[in-house]
């Protein structure tokens, strides 16, 4: 009998059947080997944060992130995300200066966006786990089928949620969004190499809002210093 995961009840439904995949078998053995040789982030009970923090029926925005940050105590399964007392990364100082610009709020004492997951912001990154120091190592391993079928379970399940597409790779899941039922925000990445050339001044923040008010949802409070 396999061990059930740890992981939120009504996602478990949609992706038992990706838990149960030859592919996930295969990424659990690449898994192990990994954290034999290596360090692996995030730590193991928080590969699953996002879906516990924001369970199915709650998502209101998806924010797609690549794959967890690679440094010591940084990852904590949240998209772009660091815990506490961790300074953020520079493309996490780019978001919250587009905050700051666009919805007035100024930079919190903290990146940790636990408040935005709580709040109905889905912070998935498309690989869940990385090696040290070696970013994007993960790639290809099978992450990638289970992520697909979270945001597919999303388009499928919900309406009216806003997905925030920043930088190539995460543009490359439009495909699986039903643009008919769904709003999507696209411009670059984050990262100080794109961010003049189109994220900073993107708006993206007010214009979920607005989406989500005019739909009759409750907009997100970006400001996490309440």
């Amino acid at each position: 009998m396999q061990r059930k995961p740890d992981i939120d009840e009504s996602w478990y439904k949609v992706l038992q059947s990706a838990f149960e995949s030859p592919q996930f078998e295969n990424l659990k053995d690449f898994l192990q080997e990994e954290k034999s040789k290596y360090n692996v982030y995030p730590p193991g009970n928080k590969i699953f944060n996002a879906f516990n923090l924001t369970p199915l029926p709650a998502v209101k925005v998806v924010l797609l992130g690549q794959d967890p940050y690679h440094g010591p105590g940084q990852a904590h399964g949240l998209a772009f995300s660091v815990p506490d007392g961790v300074k953020p990364p520079p493309s996490l100082v780019n978001i919250f200066k587009e905050v700051r610009d666009d919805v007035g709020f100024a930079p919190p004492k903290s990146g940790n966006l636990e408040k935005w997951a709580k709040e109905g912001v889905l912070l998935l990154n498309t690989c869940l786990t990385v090696r040290e120091a070696s970013p994007t190592s993960h790639a290809g391993k099978g992450w990638e089928m289970f992520t697909d079928t979270a945001i597919r379970a999303v388009s499928e399940q919900r309406a009216g949620v806003v997905f925030l597409l920043w930088g190539r790779h995460a543009q490359a899941k439009e495909s699986l969004i039903d643009t008919t039922k769904h709003f999507i925000l696209k411009s670059v990445h984050p990262s100080p190499l794109s961010a003049s050339r189109g994220f900073l001044g993107c708006k993206h923040f007010s214009k979920a809002n607005q989406y989500l008010t005019d739909n009759g949802l409750l907009p997100v409070d970006w400001n996490l210093d309440n």
